[in-house]
């Protein structure tokens, strides 16, 4: 259909789009085409694209191996049921568990999707095996699992909540990094512990290892599920495949979505053996789950992450990113709270203005994600150079000095 005469593309969004990203054209660019780090808007402008997907684009725009993926696969089929076997999802599953500490993969279409895939399997495993009461889940206050009614309610945010109740029943909250606090929310309806090994939506805050050492004990010791959300921080964000490495600590359960897919909407659940047992067939399924083109993209992308030292790369600049932002901090140290992160998944608090910020990085050409209205988040592609790591840095200190004063 074609575009209504005299209307721009960004007021027919407003006229027919329900408003949930809250998109205007001072702030927000309409994107005509990517490649690589870069991304251009409708006037030509070109932008370093350092939110990348929010964490979904770990090669970047337009990837050659993934487009090469999608292209012969659809040239093959696009979908079929998952009443029938089909080799690109088969293949996904292996290379999942042979690369990771589990055994047994469930796929669906997105993050959310998958933290539900893993909320039902503890709940309904925890019943075969611990009782019919065994069904509360502990999450951590600012935690975000996504925003069906049961992985908001588990997100331990409720600015999320609100408006959306009543939410469903079976949720606890405990403070982030604070083992007492987990403790003294098991009971004995206590099934699984859902926890980010890097909190991303909440600030992007890492786990402590000794944190994650204790739950995986409390788990052990009370028979309960342990339970990764690595769709953000998974797939390589951290210089590792999966966050879990850095930690020495294995999970029942992980759900990954989000860079998986190479920017094609996929998610997935994976868990042990035994666990994998609590489903029975019928108990979960997924029109889209699995789908042959995403599932061959994502393979390209498993491949890419898999290459000799590239891992290894993206830890190096990830720490190199960590190191040029600390001496922001000190150049700005009356506005910048504090620099944290793994990898490439990295926030600088600010004490206000963050948005101010955002928008001067935009208008000098660098995207960037601010939360909160003070913690900008930074996810440039896992390949990323070191060149574009500075000119990042150039901007975002150029922009800090406008906003803040400095000269």
């Amino acid at each position: 259909m074609l575009q209504e005469e005299g209307k721009t593309l960004q007021e027919e969004e407003k006229k027919y789009i329900i408003n949930t990203y809250n998109r205007n054209p001072e702030n927000n660019p309409l994107i005509v085409r990517g490649k690589g780090t870069f991304l251009w808007d409708e006037k030509g402008k070109q932008y370093l694209d350092f939110v990348g997907g929010l964490a979904v684009n770990a090669f970047g725009h337009t990837y050659p191996p993934v487009v090469s993926a999608i292209r012969e696969q659809i040239e093959k089929f696009i979908h079929t049921s998952n009443l029938y076997y089909t080799a690109p999802q088969v293949q996904l599953a292996k290379c999942l568990v042979e690369n990771s500490a589990l055994a047994k993969t469930f796929f669906c279409n997105s993050g959310a999707e998958a933290n539900e895939a893993a909320i039902k399997l503890a709940r309904k495993y925890s019943k075969l095996h611990g009782g019919e009461n065994k069904y509360e889940i502990i999450t951590a206050l600012k935690s975000f699992h996504g925003r069906t009614l049961a992985t908001l309610t588990a997100t331990g945010q409720e600015k999320f909540q609100k408006g959306f109740e009543p939410l469903p029943p079976g949720f606890r909250y405990a403070q982030f990094n604070d083992l007492q606090s987990f403790q003294s929310q098991v009971n004995e309806s206590t099934c699984a512990i859902m926890i980010e090994p890097v909190q991303g939506e909440g600030g992007v805050y890492p786990a402590e290892a000794k944190f994650l050492k204790g739950l995986r004990r409390l788990c052990d010791e009370n028979n309960l599920l342990l339970i990764f959300d690595e769709v953000q921080c998974g797939m390589g964000r951290t210089g590792k495949l999966f966050a879990y490495e850095h930690y020495g600590v294995e999970p029942d359960i992980m759900t990954l979505a989000k860079a998986l897919g190479g920017g094609l909407p996929i998610g997935a659940m994976l868990c042990r053996e035994e666990v994998a047992s609590g489903f029975s067939p019928g108990d979960h399924a997924s029109t889209f789950g699995g789908n042959p083109v995403v599932c061959a993209a994502a393979l390209a992308v498993l491949e890419g992450l898999l290459q000799e030292g590239f891992l290894e790369d993206v830890a190096a600049r990830g720490a190199y990113f960590l190191e040029k932002l600390e001496l922001l901090k000190k150049m700005f140290s009356g506005e910048v709270q504090e620099v944290r992160g793994k990898g490439l998944i990295l926030g600088l608090e600010l004490n206000s203005s963050g948005l101010e910020v955002q928008r001067s990085c935009r208008e000098k050409g660098l995207l960037i994600n601010c939360i909160g209205g003070k913690i900008l988040r930074f996810l440039p592609p896992l390949n990323v150079t070191k060149e574009e790591i500075d000119s990042a840095l150039e901007v975002l200190q150029n922009a800090m000095m406008e906003v803040f004063g400095v000269e």
